[in-house]
């Protein structure tokens, strides 16, 4: 029964898997704290929490073009992947040291920064180590193994909020499993057996530059920017249960159920879109989102929450991995590194307007209103992705006419 679940995925995937569930254990164990250790110890205000959670991830997110394409420049994936861990892990102590909310800010830019560096060139390497007929169950598997850890993460956190450990002392603890994460890599890990770059592909021909990318992955990247303009940091998913009353040692719990149903769900979503197609199935994590998102809005008590939450980690498991196959099939394969950086910069750059957005909403019309515009983006995005592909059909159709 292993061999077949594990069939079709290179020893690089799997271990690329277990070193992102490491580090996701110590990124979870922090993320659902630091908004409540903003606004509680601290004293920042909701847009002060979306300001912090929007330029972390976006002003980091752009760096993960230049590495993507830097990953092409030098044929090597793995030195920028293990720099981009490394500096992900050094960033999780620096939180203990953090007595304003710009100075969690800095520390928040440097784990995300982290992420910017190895996301592009580390998705290319799991391109690059995959057969092209298992591309979303690669993918799968590794969002799986990451959102097991996200489960461990913020269960470890409740169990120590509940043996009274600080959240100084918690932010410290989360360096171990990071740590861990880095030598895996290192010790793990190997460059892809074949060059990253096809056979007569000069590396003079990799540019930062969006229209060198083919026209359906531009289009792509139009929906992607959509959607992401209403997807605010999940803060103020964490936010909106405190909102509700859900108490303080269950809100890592929340996040738990959230992400066991999305590692339950990732992988067989993955080997879906192997068999029926990738949009079908972003669509379908699209339609999830904005009945979620909907609920989120008018939500009333802890048991709609969780319903709620569970629906959340559905959306997550469908969207990740055949969001990610399809930017690769779409890239024809080519210059992968420079195109996993465009897309995770696209996602990334538009997390800054979506999340200072969502907390003027938030301060300005009440929190319901946040989750109703969000709604609004995504179901503005699962159009654009339905009619997509006939329109750069009818595109194509006419370019070759002329």
């Amino acid at each position: 029964m292993r061999g077949r679940l594990l069939a079709g995925l290179s020893s690089n995937v799997i271990a690329l898997g277990l070193v992102s569930l490491f580090t996701d254990i110590s990124s979870e164990m922090i993320y659902p704290l630091i908004p409540l250790f903003l606004v509680s110890v601290l004293g920042a205000s909701y847009i002060d929490v979306g300001t912090i959670e929007g330029i972390a991830e976006s002003t980091a997110s752009i760096f993960t073009v230049f590495s993507g394409w830097l990953s092409d420049r030098w044929s090597r994936r793995k030195p920028i992947t293990v720099a981009g861990y490394g500096v992900s892990a050094l960033a999780k102590p620096l939180l203990t040291l953090t007595s304003t909310w710009p100075q969690v800010l800095v520390t928040r830019f440097l784990d995300r920064f982290g992420k910017g560096v190895r996301t592009a060139a580390r998705d290319a390497l799991i391109v690059e180590s995959s057969d092209g007929r298992w591309l979303g169950k690669a993918f799968g598997f590794h969002r799986a193994a990451d959102t097991i850890g996200a489960v461990v993460g913020p269960l470890l956190a409740s169990v120590l909020i509940a043996l009274s450990f600080g959240f100084r002392a918690i932010f410290l603890i989360a360096f171990v499993p990071a740590l861990i994460g880095v030598v895996l890599i290192l010790l793990f890990v190997r460059e892809a057996p074949g060059p990253p770059r096809q056979a007569g592909a000069s590396v003079r021909e990799v540019r930062l530059d969006p229209t060198y990318l083919n026209a359906p992955f531009r289009a792509y990247l139009v929906v992607l920017a959509v959607f992401a303009i209403g997807n605010s940091s999940d803060v103020f998913i964490i936010l909106r249960a405190q909102n509700v009353g859900v108490p303080l040692v269950i809100i890592p719990l929340l996040y738990v159920a959230m992400n066991l149903v999305y590692a339950l769900v990732s992988f067989p979503a993955g080997v879906l879109s192997d068999r029926v197609g990738r949009r079908p199935i972003i669509l379908s994590g699209y339609l999830i989102f904005a009945l979620t998102y909907a609920g989120f809005a008018f939500v009333s008590n802890v048991t709609q929450m969780w319903v709620l939450i569970a629906l959340y980690g559905l959306y997550n498991g469908f969207n990740e991995a055949a969001a990610k196959a399809y930017a690769a099939d779409l890239s024809g394969g080519t210059h992968l590194g420079t195109y996993f950086g465009f897309y995770n910069s696209v996602i990334g750059v538009f997390a800054l307007p979506a999340s200072i957005i969502a907390g003027l909403l938030w301060m300005a019309f009440g929190a319901s209103s946040v989750f109703i515009y969000g709604t609004l983006t995504a179901l503005i995005a699962f159009a654009l992705l339905l009619v997509a592909p006939a329109v750069l059909a009818r595109y194509e159709k006419r370019q070759n006419e002329v």
